[in-house]
């Protein structure tokens, strides 16, 4: 009689789990793909989300491009929104802070010059405060209560006077035409996004 020979439950483990290992493998694939889908439509609908709010300010194009890249963190909460549409604004504000700053410095200006751009520096540290301000009130609002978001609106409100004083001041009196424009665009971009942050906080019940 020849040799018999058995197959040892291992070498019987050994062909099943070669069986299965593809089909976990499709599984894991299949999930992974739903998962990138659902994802991705989610995306999708907090754009649209924020596009369809920006739509109702006075910058919206302006508006949905200083947000869209926050909508996966705003999803669909109008405060989230009027928080990021304030940061976004304070970021603008401080950078025209440093444009104003960095032109003061300059070498071979007038008193004249001088007198307008230390003004508008003090105009823009102002409307920093008043945004800081709106900031953590808006972080806070539905917990301390009381008017709060006419406070914000308020401060909101001022951060436009104080922007449109500057600029005007620019127009009133004899300035540089290259240190005119450098410090009124980056003051106009804060301006309006503050504009659009103001819009949102109207519309926030």
């Amino acid at each position: 009689m020849g040799a018999q020979i058995f197959k040892t439950p291992t070498s019987n483990s050994h062909h099943a789990l070669t069986f299965l290992l593809p089909a976990v493998l499709l599984l894991i694939t299949i999930t992974n793909m739903q998962t990138t889908v659902a994802t991705s439509s989610s995306s999708q609908t907090y754009k649209t989300y924020v596009k369809t709010a920006c739509n109702s300010t006075t910058y919206p194009l302006i508006c949905y491009k200083s947000l869209s890249s926050y909508a996966s963190k705003i999803k669909s909460n109008p405060r989230k929104l009027c928080i990021y549409a304030l940061s976004v604004t304070l970021t603008a504000s401080k950078n025209a802070s440093s444009v104003v700053s960095k032109q003061s410095k300059k070498a071979g200006l007038t008193p004249t010059e001088k007198g307008v751009i230390n003004d508008c520096l003090e105009n823009i540290k102002e409307s920093i405060d008043e945004l800081k301000d709106s900031l953590t009130s808006m972080k806070n609002l539905g917990v301390t209560g009381g008017d709060v978001q006419d406070d914000i609106k308020t401060w909101v409100s001022a951060v436009l006077t104080d922007d449109a004083t500057c600029t005007d001041e620019f127009d009133d009196m004899k300035v540089s035409t290259a240190i005119k424009t450098a410090i009124k665009n980056s003051i106009v971009t804060a301006a309006r996004l503050a504009s659009n942050a103001l819009s949102l906080i109207d519309k926030l019940s």
